[in-house]
């Protein structure tokens, strides 16, 4: 039945009929007319009102990658939505479907240096999978509902809608719609290259697997799993891939790249045939183009067309979605068996674990203690740097959707926001932000958003008092010129988190880092541990800037140089 509604109550019809339940945001004068009429649906729609509308971005994106939904951000006009910008390009970098909502000046006064007037179209065209300005009431509904379909649609990703403050208190005929279902993209995938892609599995002795986010975003971990298994092919993953195999399985070898583990960055670059699914090569992933998996024929599964040949030339290629085409495979390929290939990366792993010092507390160690608290099942969120690569090294993760981190864009303070965010969409999980305190620095504020709202996250900080990954390249490749990287104000953290209402402590030790974890845990409340780490300790493997994979250094082999 159609009705008469104003704009505003065309948008939150539109969320409700998309099964939006939660949106993070921050009211202004152009949006007051949407927030009027959230306001009356607040039973229906809870509003997360971040700290920062950046916060609100982050936390739209964040709830997106834990519960696979769309996440939803609002925010107004001017600032409000420029603040939106850094998150919704690490949400298009990383593919991750979210909405964001922003109103302007009215239609009369667009293109006049209005008071809060910023073209919000413009500035996000690089950045969003596709953006709207709605001047027209008629249109509103129809845009929301497109909005909502290309954010979820073929490769996935961020889209934003600029609604005119005039749009949101006009008039309309709505008329309910239910959401159009979401195919996974098959029409793209060809026989030939099926065939092509099989044949070289089955000639293949020395196989190995590649994992990208794609595999994640397709929601094909099983698929991918009974795959790896039926080819007996060891498994390495990039940040994006974490969790779609299990990080405990006897296959998987860790993840790839510039701070992968030796057994990945070697086995990579001994195999015969090296199966990419769902990656699209980023450049910390390959080092050296023109040494990478050198050895090997490549085949390469992506959705997005434009990803194929654009850092690493293959040797075939499936366009299409990663589960459906891992579906036609796991029926067509033949069972396989390598044992002297599985032994021979069985001995590397042993010969190459992953290692730290364990004489002092240090980021490792705390990750590891983590892991074990958590028995496995955390969401982990981070930050940007050393302790980014140590989370992705330490916590052995089981499932796609546990860790949550700015791949592509790398941004420094995306991890608070994306814990509220996730903890509001997966309230049953534990969800613990990983952080350095030079990106604690960045999002502090949204401590009090966590305990504003009454969402139970908790703040690992990793303090070494320096900016730990940029002050690893200096010591390495800088002749140690520290160069604005050493952290030598006074701001207490402990403090500053008790200020905003949270729990917090500082430790020192292993021990009591453990004690005050298993406090936090306990609590129910956001909870902050200050953790005091060594200013020189580095992230282990390393690949020095262009060189090949398997070039992969230790701190032993940095010693023995």
């Amino acid at each position: 039945m159609k009705q008469i509604l104003t704009g505003s109550e065309i948008v939150i019809e539109c969320l409700k009929e998309q099964g939006v339940d939660t949106v993070f945001g921050y009211p202004g004068g152009a949006i007051l007319n949407i927030y009027d009429e959230l306001y009356k649906h607040s039973d229906e729609i809870r509003h997360i009102l971040t700290s920062h509308e950046q916060g609100a971005s982050h936390a739209a994106d964040g709830y997106a990658r834990a519960t696979g939904k769309v996440g939803v951000c609002l925010a107004t006009s001017g600032p409000g939505a420029t603040n939106l910008v850094t998150g919704l390009a690490t949400a298009y970098m990383d593919s991750i479907p979210v909405v964001a909502i922003t109103a302007n000046v009215g239609v009369s006064l667009l293109g006049k240096d209005s008071f809060q007037e910023i073209d919000i179209k413009g500035v996000t065209m690089p950045i969003t999978k596709h953006n709207y300005i709605v001047k027209d009431i008629d249109k509103l509904a129809e845009t929301i509902r497109d909005a909502f379909r290309i954010a979820q649609s073929g490769r996935k990703g961020p889209v934003l809608i600029d609604i005119t403050k005039d749009v949101t208190a006009a008039k309309a005929y709505y008329k309910s719609v239910e959401p159009q279902t979401i195919y996974p993209v098959c029409d793209t995938i060809q026989e030939k290259s099926l065939k092509t892609a099989a044949e070289m599995i089955e000639a293949s002795k020395r196989p190995f697997v590649l994992l990208g986010g794609g595999c994640t975003l397709s929601g094909a971990y099983k698929e991918v799993r009974e795959f790896v298994q039926k080819i007996n092919a060891p498994v390495c993953d990039t940040l994006m891939g974490k969790g779609v195999f299990p990080g405990e399985d006897p296959l998987y070898t860790g993840m790839l790249g510039m701070h992968g583990t030796k057994t990945s960055n070697i086995g990579v670059s001994e195999a015969d045939l090296l199966i990419a699914i769902g990656c699209r090569f980023s450049d910390r992933v390959y080092g050296n183009a023109k040494t990478f998996a050198k050895n090997a024929k490549i085949i390469q599964i992506d959705i997005d067309r434009a990803e194929i040949n654009k850092n690493i030339l293959v040797d075939t290629a499936i366009v299409g979605d990663v589960r459906a085409v891992l579906s036609i495979f796991i029926k067509r390929v033949k069972e396989k068996q390598h044992p002297e290939w599985i032994a021979h990366i069985q001995e590397m792993k042993e010969k190459y674990p992953l290692t730290y010092h364990q004489e002092n507390l240090s980021g490792p160690g705390v990750i590891e203690k983590i892991y074990e608290m958590t028995k496995g099942d955390a969401i982990i969120t981070t930050e940007v740097g050393q302790h980014q690569m140590w989370a992705a090294q330490f916590y052995k993760y089981k499932m796609p959707g546990q860790f949550l981190t700015s791949g592509g864009l790398g941004t420094m303070g995306y991890g608070l926001g994306a814990a509220i965010g996730a903890k509001t969409g997966c309230p049953d999980k534990v969800v613990v932000n990983i952080a350095g305190d030079g990106c604690f620095r960045m999002n502090m504020n949204e401590i009090a958003t966590a305990t504003r709202s009454d969402i139970p996250v908790f703040e690992v900080v990793i303090n070494n008092h320096v900016l730990g990954m940029v002050r690893q390249w200096q010591t390495l490749f800088y002749e140690k010129r520290y160069s604005s990287t050493t952290l030598t104000d006074k701001v207490d953290f402990v403090k500053l988190a008790e200020a905003m209402g949270a729990q917090a402590c500082r430790v020192t030790n292993i021990k009591e880092f453990e004690d005050a974890f298993a406090k936090a845990l306990a609590s129910g409340e956001p909870y902050l541990i200050d953790c005091y780490i060594d200013s020189d300790e580095k992230v282990w493997p390393m690949v020095a800037p262009g060189a090949s994979i398997s070039e992969a250094f230790s701190e032993e082999d940095l010693s023995n140089k």
